[in-house]
């Protein structure tokens, strides 16, 4: 006859051993601390926790939860206190389409970029009017139908939502209206960048690349007399650090890309040929882009000034 006693004290035993997180959490039931929220105590757990992981002051138990299940958890644990803004992908690295645009013009999109979804706008990104899918168009292309005349007729419409919703409440806005591309509009109603449901799940469980990404590139590389050629994707804090000059990343608006700086500086999309004075005395030249994004710059130091000869 099975020891059902037995079993059950050696789960309990195992469960005890396995440290920090799980007996923490346990605590949390135990302890009535009022006056401190969940959200405080299962971090602090999560702490403790991993300082046991880096000390080594137990055993790793099997069954206890690696270390990017932990991370995961504390990024679930802050992805409400981010908010539209914080996840969209900026207006200045925005791939749209015009609808305008021929049908041709409109596959060559899809094809160019990879993308399964791309916003349709009309005269500027500030009037998106849809979106197509890639599930629309390809139906035409298998069977060599023709299109209809006006394409935009099998758009669909995607969110819109105010750069202050929470990231928390857009995932449920796109699951309960089972769209999964967002339009960030400003405060002015315009276009402040979109959100994707990948980049909702990426806050939570990092990067997410599949087959269709392209193998990592260096973002900005030296070419010689102190310039740099970048791609409008790099980080502003990273160009700042890898030119030397903390002053490039001094900006009062909320921009995280080289290409969002452009674009701040510009007061629009700038188009290939600009170049844009930063406070600091740098040069920004934009090298390729269109009337949508930019996609690559040029950093020209700042000139040095010689010393006048008293």
């Amino acid at each position: 006859m099975p020891d059902n006693t037995r079993n059950g004290d050696s789960s309990t035993g195992d469960a005890d051993s396995s440290g920090g997180l799980l007996r923490a959490i346990r605590k949390l039931f135990d302890s009535g601390e009022a006056d401190t929220s969940l959200r405080a105590q299962l971090e602090e757990a999560i702490d403790e926790h991993e300082d046991e992981q880096t000390s080594g002051a137990e055993r790793p138990v099997a069954g206890d939860l690696s270390a990017f299940e932990l991370t995961m958890l504390r990024n679930l644990l802050h992805f409400s206190e981010h908010d539209a803004d914080d996840v969209a992908i900026p207006r200045g690295e925005i791939l749209a389409v015009s609808a305008d645009a021929t049908w041709e013009e409109l596959v060559a999109q899809f094809a160019e970029h990879g993308h399964s979804r791309l916003p349709v706008y009309r005269g500027t990104l500030d009037e998106v009017i849809g979106m197509m899918h890639i599930k629309d168009v390809f139906p035409f292309l298998a069977t060599r139908a023709p299109p209809p005349e006006d394409w935009t007729t099998l758009m669909r419409q995607p969110l819109y939502v105010p750069q202050a919703r929470g990231a928390l409440d857009v995932l449920a806005d796109m699951r309960s209206s089972r769209t999964h591309l967002a339009i960030v509009l400003d405060e002015f109603s315009g276009t402040d960048g979109i959100i994707t449901i990948e980049d909702l799940v990426e806050e939570i469980v990092g990067d997410i690349e599949d087959e269709h990404d392209e193998a990592p590139v260096e973002l900005i590389s030296p070419i010689g007399d102190g310039m740099w050629d970048a791609d409008a994707r790099a980080e502003l804090d990273d160009v700042a650090k890898i030119v030397g000059d903390p002053r490039l990343a001094e900006v009062e608006e909320a921009v995280d890309t080289l290409g969002g700086l452009a674009f701040v500086l510009a007061e629009q999309v700038p188009q290939p040929g600009a170049i844009l004075l930063h406070p600091s005395g740098w040069r920004i030249e934009v090298t390729a882009g269109d009337e949508t994004h930019v996609t690559r710059l040029r950093l020209h130091p700042p000139e040095r000034r010689e010393e006048s000869e008293e």
